[in-house]
């Protein structure tokens, strides 16, 4: 008796299939990227420098314990109050003579910061403060500074600070861009980011 043969599958299709499975989960799978804070360090000093002499009372003293519990010039505080107390000492102006602030709007306190050039914030944390903590206390200096840069950029051409940012990455912008890279250099000499860590106590 003759042996019946099996039908043959058609397979010829089955190479599109896959690369069109393959381009659907390219398309629609998320990549998780890490993230950071940017931060520039400071160039390479080729010769020995002797570092600037700060008067205290142009530190701004910023320490975050293990229990991710912020002590502020020496007073607990909550970390929703950290952004104005920050704004508060950047914006003191309480300098006289050559190191006074023609611009600052603050109290003028004679026993805080001089001027935003002088003023200097430090951040200290523990070795065991949480991440997650960690971050949002930079994230609320940052706001400070960047809070008093975009009021002066208002104050001085009629937008935000993050405006000006933008329209200069902005490849269709159509303003001068010369000007206004003079313009954001301008506003980060009025406030510049003076923020230092110190090494993290354990």
């Amino acid at each position: 008796m003759a042996r019946r043969s099996s039908p043959e599958v058609n397979a010829g299709s089955m190479a599109d299939i896959a690369f069109l499975l393959l381009i659907f989960f390219l398309v629609t799978t998320t990549i998780e990227t890490d993230s950071g804070i940017s931060r520039k360090l400071p160039p390479i000093q080729e010769d020995e420098v002797e570092p600037p002499v700060i008067k205290q009372k142009n530190i701004f003293q910023v320490i975050v314990n293990r229990n991710n519990q912020l002590l502020v010039e020496d007073d607990p505080m909550e970390l929703k109050d950290l952004r104005e107390a920050a704004i508060e000492f950047l914006d003191n102006g309480g300098g006289v003579g050559e190191e006074a602030c023609d611009y600052c709007e603050g109290a003028g306190d004679p026993n805080s910061s001089d001027n935003p050039d002088k003023a200097v914030i430090m951040l200290v944390n523990d070795r065991q403060t949480e991440y997650g903590t960690y971050i949002a206390v930079q994230n609320e200096l940052v706001a400070a500074y960047n809070h008093l840069r975009d009021r002066t950029a208002q104050r001085l051409f009629g937008k935000s600070f993050d405006q000006m940012e933008a329209d200069y990455d902005d490849p269709r912008y159509r303003g001068n861009k010369e000007t206004l890279k003079e313009q954001i250099q301008q506003i980060r000499d009025m406030w510049p980011q003076k923020l230092s860590e110190a090494d993290p106590k354990s």
